[in-house]
This record gives structure tokens, C-alpha cells and sequence, in this order.
């Protein structure tokens, strides 16, 4: 079993820059071209141009408070993603309300790695008491488990007595949630 979920973890800093920029690049392109919300937005960007914290502070800024404005007027998203069926997976929609995508992708929110960091490996079961219903986190946290190769007890929220002897019984071995759901 390694300490590092992948060899990206062991870089240097100047090589995780450059990557992270290169990464940014390929990204802001294929934003432009799949995306309506960044084909206008970025119209005038190069995405080859973008190379420093510089040039990264001089793109255009996504406000969370204009999102729901935005996709009043495009719905679903805004045109701010170019994802699809088959790829769109669920549509979530968070306080605001805010619609977000969720993609059929195996860890597509790349959540897997911080379960890693945390001490979770594969073979583990994790109760996750995060909502399933309608925001993104419990299925954030459930795809990314199981990346990992581990077993996910799908608590979500309320139900404490019902949670607690599930606990019990399963004993996971790791639990993911708010603190605050462990005020019983």
C-alpha cells in the first residue's frame, strides 16, 4: 500500500505549477468550445496565452450569485457545462435553487484522492451520512469510495436511531458526514 494515492502527490512545487497551468489550458479550450457561457466569456482568450498567476487573475470571474439568474435564462446549467446524456448522470439542485451536473463518470468530482488522504483504502466500508437527496455530496463521496474499491453504507441524513445501530452492526470502518450529525 503506497502513502501516495498517485506519483502527481510526489511532485515539486514548480512542476505541480506547470502542470496544474498546462491542465488549465487544455481546460479553458475545451470550456469555449463546449460550453456557450465560456464560448462568449472567453471569446477573446488564448488559451495557449495563459501561462502565470498573472494571466490567471485576468480571466473572467463565474459568480455563484449570478448563477441562478444564468440558468433561469439557459436551463439547465447556464450554458456554463457541455455535458449530456449519456454522460449526465443526475441533475442536483442545491439551495437557490443552483443546478449542477453530475457525471456517470467513476470519481468525476476527483474526490477519491482526499478520501485517500484521509486513511481510507480499499477494502473499507464507509457510512456516509451525507444527502443524497438532491445536493451532490453523498454521491460525491459514494463514486469516489468506490474508486477506491471500498463499501459504502448510503446513511445519508436523519434517521439517528436507524443510523446508529447500522453502525453498530456494520461497523465501518470510517464515517463521513458533518460533525455535527454526530451531536446525538
Amino acid at each position: 500500500m503506497s502513502r501516495y494515492y498517485d506519483e502527481l502527490e510526489t511532485r515539486t512545487p514548480e512542476q505541480r505549477e506547470a502542470d496544474l497551468f498546462e491542465q488549465l489550458r487544455v481546460q479553458i479550450a475545451h470550456a469555449q468550445k463546449s460550453a456557450p457561457y465560456f464560448a462568449d466569456s472567453l471569446a477573446g482568450v488564448d488559451p495557449a496565452a495563459v501561462r502565470t498567476r498573472a494571466d490567471l487573475a485576468r480571466l473572467p470571474v463565474v459568480r455563484k450569485s449570478d448563477l441562478i439568474e444564468r440558468q433561469r435564462q439557459a436551463p439547465i446549467f447556464g450554458g456554463l457545462t457541455g455535458i449530456a446524456p449519456p454522460e449526465l448522470a443526475q441533475v442536483f439542485a442545491s439551495p437557490g435553487p443552483i443546478f449542477e451536473p453530475g457525471s456517470s463518470r467513476q470519481d468525476g468530482w476527483r474526490f477519491a484522492r482526499a478520501l485517500y488522504a484521509a486513511g481510507i483504502r480499499a477494502g473499507d466500508i464507509l457510512h456516509n451520512c451525507f444527502s443524497y437527496h438532491f445536493t451532490p455530496a453523498g454521491m460525491m463521496v459514494e463514486s469516489a469510495a468506490r474508486a477506491l474499491g471500498c463499501a459504502v453504507v448510503p446513511g445519508g441524513v436523519g434517521q439517528t436511531e436507524l443510523q446508529v445501530q447500522v453502525m453498530a452492526h456494520v461497523r465501518p470502518r470510517a464515517y463521513v458526514g458533518t460533525p455535527s450529525f454526530l451531536k446525538l
